[in-house]
């Protein structure tokens, strides 16, 4: 790592060299400001001519010469900060990561900043603005208003918060809510009001819970993590479900607190960050920073700045939190670090959880990577000797690992996709007063849409994959590029009637479940289910309070949770990661099969959990659930040795797409070809080969992959290949990108 410098000054006759965003990997030299007086330092944002149009870029630092002509330097238009919002370890890490990612340094500082800082805005907090009833307003009944139905729909909302709402909570509402409000002001029946600046999504609200006794192995975590405090630690700590990792978090975070630092607590999904603040701000009588893509800009501005001032003791985000300053760091935590969630899969294709580990290294701070079931990457590093490895083998208090039973349905009698087995277990868990979840990893109805008489297949126009069906909506939708279209009523081809859904999404489960237990509550956790603010909170408490007894739903219900209720969990099919083109989905089916199954049993009451399988002899699949994922991880890396796979070799995938489906593949070609002409010396290429899906929203794709045992090797090729590329001739006719670790393939 390089050692930070304190940044340089430089006068206005320096030229000034700025990351700007735009595809282009290098810097862009310009001249001071006219009239510019004060000295400035590199991080502060500069608004600078760029083509036709202006653009904010970031100042990285200052230069005397120039390989541009002075002559035809421009002159920056405006310096926007009196101090850098980036600190030099920051851009550091930014330009790290563009170097590594191999993606151009302007988008990647582009990234970094919220919205409202990339487009000029003052880095300063706004009042939040609410709406009220005046009296008058409280006095009204909305349901006179019937011939005002949206007045009345906005108005009865106002009457039920009291406190207010303010425009992220209006706008969940139907249509456009701004009308209503001009005439509701109007009628003297609301009124505006802002806020003094209060740091976005900051609360200091807190219950002052007493925390429960640790045991042991939770206490010797939090003394190793404190004891490491102040030096780079990198600490894998591996923990059973419900074995208390997040307890851990909140001690060693108490102790950050104390020495006057702050802690970053990485979360993979946007639905885990509600119950992990809820659970910190029980604990902590701190501002909590929360920072992610479902926040309104606003508030990703506010945490962004109270993280950065100090303000903020604890920010709590996902992805792209990693990125945030920080004033004091003390502490950072990446939890469920093996998710695919933390690999950004589009733009800049950076890893979150490497970045963290980079950013504690430069920081000098422990780095905790929490997981039940660790990535093979970092059981690899720990293997490697370097991080450090922690252990929690057992559950918190009094509750106890599920039992794990493998169904074997070959041959069996079905209803739908549960077997007798399963449905009998269900109503015993029922019976006894627990409840039930059952995983599936598909949403809608049916993944397809079939005609029983000629055997056509709805598919997708700009896909090459087959519609879901939703039945509700009546609607087929494309769970690649977002396509609908209303479910054909007869066959395009034959014009039968006889239309079959083919397969079994949550949708259909549900439905299943609902015929097959009436009169229970039941709820449906998946993407569908949970577009609405606040949706998934709403349905999860039905469940705390007991109203909703079995619960279906995706891979969102698979991590994180905590349902002291659930005895059982059903997972309906386990075989599409035993066989899978994938060679990480071997690994992946571990995690989830664990993951899942950590939700039952969880407080005093014993859990189980059935796998339905088709292949009940598989020997992974028994070595799982025998000997536990340390087992399953020490085979399947063996299997990954034996392959020379990684994470024992590198790799990085470029893909290219066109309108025109011979384009991508004499990219990629003539790609190739530049590659050899450099010197791919120790690096394999492999292909190029059509994507796995070879037409997707309407594109043609292919992909070529790089592969080499040592990772200087292959970054040694994709610095120089990288850069030329832009200069092949189809380069211009495709769109074409790199993914370094990448981690979907297929």
């Amino acid at each position: 790592m390089k050692e930070a410098t304190t940044p340089p000054t430089f006068d206005s006759a320096a030229i000034l060299r700025i990351a700007v965003p735009s595809p282009l990997y290098r810097y862009f030299d310009y001249l001071s400001p006219i009239h510019a007086t004060t000295n400035v330092k590199p991080g502060v944002r500069v608004r600078v001519p760029f083509g036709r149009t202006q653009t904010i870029g970031v100042l990285m630092g200052t230069t005397s010469e120039s390989d541009v002509p002075p002559s035809k330097l421009k002159h920056a238009l405006e310096i926007l900060d009196d101090e850098p919002l980036l600190s030099a370890d920051l851009l550091y890490l930014a330009q790290w990561a563009a170097d590594y990612y191999h993606h151009p340094i302007g988008e990647v500082l582009s990234s970094v900043l919220p919205p409202p800082l990339r487009r000029g805005r003052a880095a300063e907090q706004k009042g939040r603005t609410t709406w009220h009833l005046t009296p008058e307003g409280r006095s009204i009944n909305a349901t006179d208003l019937t011939r005002a139905p949206r007045q009345a729909m906005l108005l009865a909302m106002l009457q039920q918060h009291p406190d207010g709402l303010t425009a992220d909570q209006l706008t969940d509402s139907e249509g456009d809510w701004r009308p209503i409000l001009k005439s509701l002001v109007k009628k003297g029946w609301i009124q505006q009001k802002t806020e003094a600046p209060r740091g976005g999504h900051v609360d200091t609200d807190h219950s002052g819970e007493t925390p429960p006794v640790l045991n042991d192995a939770q206490q010797r975590a939090v003394e190793h993590i404190v004891n490491a405090s102040t030096q780079f630690c990198p600490i894998l700590l591996e923990g059973v479900t419900g074995s208390g990792k997040t307890e851990v978090y909140l001690k060693a975070i108490e102790h950050i607190i104390e020495s006057g630092r702050q802690a970053l607590v990485l979360a993979p999904e946007i639905g885990l960050t509600p119950q992990l603040v809820a659970r910190f701000r029980e604990r902590f009588a701190v501002p909590i920073a929360v920072t992610h893509s479902g926040l309104s800009d606003g508030d990703r501005l506010s945490a962004w700045l109270t993280a950065r001032s100090g303000e903020s003791a604890i920010l709590i985000g996902t992805r792209s939190a990693v990125l945030t300053p920080l004033k004091n760091p003390g502490l950072i935590i990446v939890d469920e670090e093996h998710d695919l969630s933390f690999k950004q899969q589009e733009g800049f294709r950076y890893s979150a959880r490497d970045l963290a580990v980079l950013r504690a290294k430069y920081a000098n701070i422990p780095i905790v990577l929490g997981s039940a079931t660790p990535s093979l990457e970092s059981l690899l590093n720990v293997e490697s000797k370097r991080y450090q490895h922690l252990r929690l083998p057992q559950r918190a208090g009094r509750a106890t690992s599920p039992t794990i039973h493998i169904l074997d349905i070959r041959g069996q009698r079905m209803r739908e996709c549960l077997s007798a087995a399963l449905i009998a277990e269900i109503q015993k868990h029922l019976s006894a007063g627990g409840q039930a979840l059952l995983f599936l990893n598909r949403r809608g109805y049916a993944p397809t849409l079939m005609c029983h008489d000629c055997g056509w297949v709805a598919e997708c126009r700009r896909c090459d994959a087959h519609m879901t069906l939703h039945h509700g909506e009546r609607q087929l939708r494309c769970h690649h590029c977002g396509a609908q279209r209303p479910a054909e009523k007869s066959c395009p081809t034959c014009s039968s009637e006889n239309l079959i859904p083919v397969g079994r999404g949550t949708e259909r489960l549900n439905e299943l479940l609902a015929e097959r237990f009436p009169g229970v509550g039941i709820v449906r956790v998946d993407r569908d289910t949970t577009r609405r603010k606040g949706a998934m909170e709403s349905m999860l408490e039905t469940v705390h309070r007991g109203e909703s007894r079995i619960l279906v739903g995706t891979q969102m219900l698979a991590k994180g949770h905590h349902f002291p209720n659930i005895t059982l969990v059903g997972i309906v099919d386990v075989d599409y990661g035993l066989f899978s083109a994938d060679f990480r989905a071997t690994e992946r089916m571990g995690q989830l099969i664990l993951q899942v199954a950590g939700r039952a049993g969880r407080a005093d009451h014993p859990g189980e959990v059935f796998l339905q399988t088709h292949h009940p002899e598989h020997p992974l699949l028994h070595l799982l659930i025998s000997q536990g994922y340390g087992a399953f991880a020490e085979a399947t890396l063996a299997e990954r040795y034996q392959a020379q796979l990684p994470p024992y070799t590198h790799i990085a995938l470029l893909r290219a797409e066109a309108t025109t489906a011979e384009l991508p593949p004499a990219f990629l070609e003539n790609a190739k070809a530049l590659a050899i002409d450099i010197g791919a010396i120790g690096v394999a290429l492999m292909g190029p080969v059509p994507a796995p899906m070879p037409k997707r929203a309407g594109r043609y794709r292919g992909q070529l992959l790089l592969l080499s045992p040592q990772r200087g090797s292959l970054q040694r090729l994709l610095s120089s290949w990288t850069k030329q590329l832009s200069t092949l001739k189809l380069a211009r006719k495709v769109r074409w990108s790199i993914d370094v670790d990448a981690l979907e393939l297929f």
